[in-house]
């Protein structure tokens, strides 16, 4: 199992400015609905953004601690 703020700091590791949410669907810590907002996603596809976050998450998904997930991402503009 994973807690929301494991998440967090996992997707913040590879993209420090990012703006994250993370909501536990089922209350049984492995089904999440994340949101990340991030300057890095500037210039790329949604698709690309989703990588980046899936590489973020990828341990913590192979290994079962992340079962599913409901992703959006956009870009940070400040």
């Amino acid at each position: 199992m994973i807690d929301s703020k494991g998440i967090e700091a996992l997707i913040r590791a590879t993209l420090p400015d990012a703006e994250v949410r993370v909501v536990d669907l089922t209350g049984t810590m492995d089904h999440y609905d994340i949101r990340v907002r991030s300057k890095a996603f500037a210039g790329k596809n949604r698709l690309d953004q989703h990588r980046m976050v899936y590489a973020a998450l990828e341990e913590a998904r192979r290994d079962g601690r992340i079962h599913a997930l409901q992703l959006k991402t956009e870009v940070l503009n400040v």
